[in-house]
């Protein structure tokens, strides 16, 4: 099957049901060469297939991450530019999945690929999601990435923190427990590194 006919029959066949998604995402899996045209696929909202492509890479992504690597000048030049939330969420699952990648210690392969400028356009991007009129989960991905990352780059937490105090209180009770336990992170973090927070000393 070659890569226009499988995106067709992505977009007159997939449901949102999960063994739907599953069952093509193991298509891909099984033939490497799928994945770049669909990703693209995915970032072209103009397609009438993105949104339902977006749901396989989803799948693909979470079982094999580094087939994104070398593509990842491309990825962090179009995640600010979808607005479909169901292409959104994946794609803030994704930023989520580089980041714990990059900060374990278990793939050392990333750290060839994940350069400080594509981590920067992540930690834009992230902000804008938290911001922006968004679905819970894309900012759930969001904090934990934006966290993960301020490990890193030392002026990402003090913002993160104060856009968490300023949006919990009236966030949905999931944004609230999420929002409380990325906070916790960060002080547990700040201090075990000797970090002085500006946002809560006084």
């Amino acid at each position: 099957m070659n890569q226009s006919d499988f995106i067709n029959l992505i977009n007159t066949k997939i449901t949102s049901y999960r063994e739907y998604r599953i069952k093509y995402a193991k298509i891909v899996l099984a033939d490497k060469n799928l994945f770049l045209p669909l990703l693209q696929t995915s970032f072209d909202e103009t397609n009438e297939a993105s949104v339902r492509v977006s749901w396989v890479i989803d799948y693909v992504m979470r079982e094999k991450l580094d087939w994104l690597y070398p593509h990842l000048d491309y990825f962090v030049a179009n995640i600010s530019k979808v607005k479909h939330d169901s292409i959104v969420r994946p794609m803030a699952r994704t930023c989520e999945l580089l980041a714990k990648a990059y900060t374990s210690k278990n793939d050392l392969a990333i750290k060839n690929y994940l350069t400080n400028i594509h981590i920067e356009k992540i930690i834009e991007t992230g902000f804008d999601w938290m911001i922006t009129e968004q679905k819970v989960a894309v900012k759930a991905y969001s904090m934990e990435t934006l966290f993960l990352f301020g490990k890193e780059f030392d002026w990402v937490h003090p913002e993160l923190q104060l856009i968490l105090e300023q949006e919990i209180p009236n966030g949905s009770p999931a944004y609230q427990a999420r929002g409380k336990k990325i906070l916790k992170w960060i002080e547990k973090f700040t201090k075990s590194n000797g970090i002085l927070n500006t946002e809560t000393e006084h």
